[in-house]
């Protein structure tokens, strides 16, 4: 009888020593691991496996009592040309840009969920994001479009009446536009399939992240690939 305690206490001790390795309990959450956080107590991670996935995981994490712990996580989708460097990403590739973003503000065309603090703008059908590189509003989004702005090349954010129930603006090229990186990308509802660069995730989640997001708390997303040089632990 005492053999055969010692022997579990023994196999037990080996399950534990095992677990703390690199893939164990031991191992730093993946804030701990990013090179930056952006400084805030409230962060969300957007991470695929790789640069030609499609998928991955969007996690969101709060700062409490000087360790990160997870909030919520949900299934991710990311654009249908993949994930492409931020710093070097060119427009109309369908890419998801990697990288370290802040959040400016939320936006949708259904009402903001209950507890939502975020700036939260209505979308009416006077509201278009502007995507024209010839314009002065250039990922910005403008109400009503102005002639400098081609429809053409300008999101009608009231057509995208699933995308846009509910979404966070992503502050990817935003404070200082460069024409031809990209515009409009959003942390936004789950559409068919793949997006056209942005992160998406069911509608649920997307309604949970809204209703956890504190402005005050300086939320922000790094989006990047599981390893490589676009590594989310880069950012």
């Amino acid at each position: 009888m005492r053999r055969s305690l010692v022997t579990a206490a023994v196999l037990l001790a080996l399950a534990g020593s095992l677990g703390a390795g690199p893939g164990g309990a031991d191992r730093p959450v993946l804030p701990d691991r990013l090179a930056d956080t952006g400084g805030g107590s409230q962060l969300i991670t957007a991470e695929a496996p790789d640069t030609g996935s499609t998928t991955g995981t969007v996690t969101w994490w709060e700062r409490r009592g000087g360790r990160w712990k997870e909030a919520g996580s949900a299934p991710a989708r990311f654009g249908g040309g993949g994930l492409a460097e931020g710093a070097t990403r060119k427009q109309g590739t369908s890419t998801t840009p990697t990288g370290l973003y802040d959040l400016p503000y939320a936006f949708g065309i259904e009402d903001a969920p209950a507890g939502t603090t975020y700036p939260y703008r209505e979308v009416t059908e006077d509201s278009w994001w502007c995507q024209d590189n010839d314009s002065r509003a250039y990922n910005r989004w403008v109400e009503p479009r102005p002639a400098h702005c081609r429809a053409a090349e300008a999101e009608h954010l009231v057509s995208y009446g699933t995308q846009y129930a509910r979404a966070l603006v992503i502050g990817f090229n935003y404070d200082r536009p460069v024409r031809g990186r990209g515009a409009g990308i959003f942390l936004h509802v789950n559409g068919r399939g793949a997006t056209a660069g942005c992160v998406s995730v069911p509608a649920d989640a997307m309604a949970e992240i809204l209703a956890w997001a504190d402005p005050a708390r300086e939320p922000h997303i790094a989006v990047g690939t599981s390893s490589g040089p676009t590594a989310i632990t880069r950012y």
